[in-house]
């Protein structure tokens, strides 16, 4: 019997069970391939408005950021299962390793196979950009395993959001503008300040739905020391840094007036901000999947209005 006292029809279809593909595939968590697009796209946009844009440095770029980006998610996945984070009480969507989808050390070899081919693909942009392009292929492998794991993991001490911020706003629009210019503008600077504050904003929500297992797991997130007001106050700041650069790039000469199409993306920062507001546990997971549309929108608009002069 079901749990409205019903059986079954024989015709009632039970879930296909997942493939090794597809199990591969949720472990990859493509909606968060965001964070790696987005900032590539923006250091591209920013070349080509400059006149300095190469496509063959910049597709190396994406290369390399989405492996690195699925390298840090598969290592989260496995060591948020050993730390004891990822449990049976998790709210948000299923992970391999916990669910036992995926054996935990064909996920960590994942991870690390991620992170040897990352490093592989930043060959040819060393030829491009010589040492500089070593020390941030290496430190942004490094970071990416240290997130959750080594002795230090940075999302257990609250330092999560400062390596988003900084890996995937700061390093990637830079990194991914300098191999195309081999050099960085104050510009570039500027123009990954929203993409990291957007990135940080999508870690911010998915650490507010999981603040409770989190602390009880003693992983802590920054919104787990400020508590879910803090973590709230967090997300506003990081919108508000969004939307406050492009007026800031214009006034300092920084970009045309092509910068504002960045401003139509508002709309898309209206149902999440809501949601993490008025929602909690579960329900987060759709301010997630909406805070994850609005960096790819924003980000869009931006790369092209820093293209257009």
């Amino acid at each position: 019997m079901t749990a409205d006292g019903l059986a079954p029809s024989p015709s009632s279809s039970a879930p296909r069970p997942l493939t090794p593909a597809g199990a591969w595939l949720m472990a990859i968590r493509p909606k968060t391939l965001t964070a790696a697009f987005v900032p590539v796209g923006v250091g591209t946009g920013l070349a080509f408005g400059m006149g300095v844009g190469r496509w063959l440095p910049a597709l190396a770029a994406l290369g390399g950021a989405l492996l690195i980006q699925i390298g840090t998610n598969l290592t989260n996945d496995y060591y948020d299962f050993k730390k004891g984070a990822d449990t049976a009480e998790r709210l948000g969507p299923t992970r391999v390793t916990q669910s036992g989808l995926i054996a935990p050390g064909k996920v960590l070899a994942g991870a690390l196979g991620c992170f040897a081919l990352a490093i592989l693909s930043g060959i040819y942009l060393v030829t491009v950009g010589g040492w500089p392009i070593v020390a941030i292929g290496l430190s942004s492998v490094l970071f990416g395993y240290a997130y959750t794991g080594g002795p230090f993991p940075l999302a257990y001490h609250g330092l999560g959001d400062v390596f988003v911020f900084v890996f995937f706003g700061l390093v990637a629009v830079a990194g991914t503008y300098y191999v195309q210019a081999l050099t960085v503008s104050p510009a570039a600077g500027w123009a990954a300040v929203p993409v990291g504050a957007l990135g940080t904003a999508l870690l911010v929500v998915n650490n507010l739905r999981d603040v409770q297992t989190d602390a009880k797991a003693g992983k802590r997130t920054l919104v787990v020391r400020l508590g879910p007001k803090g973590g709230k106050a967090e997300y506003v700041l990081m919108l508000v840094a969004a939307y406050a650069t492009p007026f800031l790039m214009f006034a300092g000469g920084l970009a045309s007036v092509w910068v504002f199409l960045a401003l139509l993306s508002a709309p898309f920062a209206v149902g999440p901000t809501r949601l993490v507001f008025g929602a909690q546990g579960s329900a987060l997971n759709s301010a997630l999947g909406a805070t994850a549309r609005l960096q790819l929108v924003f980000g869009l608009l931006f790369a092209v209005g820093l293209c257009l002069r």
